[in-house]
């Protein structure tokens, strides 16, 4: 296993899946613009907060293993993102990170658009939904906000990167899907469970000692008059 293979699409995707990615990516920055979620970031703490938070998770998606080139493990921290800023601000700290892997040479600019939407949007996309659902239908209850979203959320968010990954390769014909199915998705799942493990120990201690990092967990909601 090669534990410096970068997590790039350039060298096995078609420039056509470049493309398509960058379309994405462009709507993405124009949502983002629009949502108005950026607004948050005028509060120097908030800002500080937030870019501390990007770095930690840049610095965590260096540890990372790789079987061949778009195929390769690692943490995400996307769930825990999303929990602390929401959907907008996590993946524009996603693709902040994708850009600075770029500019290390870690990452690659062809591949900017399919990293993003599979890296940075759909995870917390993922982890941004079981939220709602957890929110619109369970109690709230604090057990339920950490297991539910700390763990199990974080755990979907990873999973359907590997997934994701494996349809993409395999619909672009970069690998066989027969080879993805043995040597890559089995492996992604079990990643799910670090994450998960990682991701809720994180949410935890941050829910109990710093809540106001968590912008969706409220006190009151989840733990008063329980």
């Amino acid at each position: 296993m090669n534990f410096t293979a970068p997590a790039l699409f350039a060298s096995v995707l078609p420039e056509s899946f470049h493309l398509l990615g960058g379309l994405g990516l462009a709507f993405l920055a124009w949502r983002w613009l629009m949502s108005g979620d950026w607004r948050q970031l005028a509060d120097p703490q908030r800002l500080n907060l937030f870019l501390g938070a990007t770095v930690l998770t840049l610095a965590l998606w260096q540890i990372r293993a790789g079987v061949k080139p778009g195929l390769s493990f690692h943490l995400y921290g996307m769930a825990a993102l999303t929990l602390m800023f929401g959907f907008w601000r996590a993946t524009f700290a996603g693709v902040l990170i994708l850009f600075a892997n770029a500019v290390f040479g870690r990452g690659s600019w062809a591949a900017l658009g399919p990293d993003a939407l599979l890296t940075a949007a759909l995870p917390s996309a993922m982890s941004w939904g079981v939220f709602r659902l957890l929110d619109r239908f369970l109690p709230n209850h604090f057990f339920i906000y950490v297991l539910g979203n700390g763990f199990f959320g974080a755990a979907l968010s990873v999973a359907a990167i590997g997934l994701a990954t494996t349809a993409l390769m395999a619909l672009a014909g970069a690998y066989p899907l027969d080879y993805l199915l043995t040597h890559y998705t089995p492996y992604a799942m079990l990643i799910s469970w670090g994450e998960a493990f990682t991701t809720g120990m994180v949410i935890t201690v941050m829910v109990v000692y710093r809540p106001d990092w968590v912008e969706s967990f409220d006190d009151v909601k989840y733990i008063q008059n329980k």
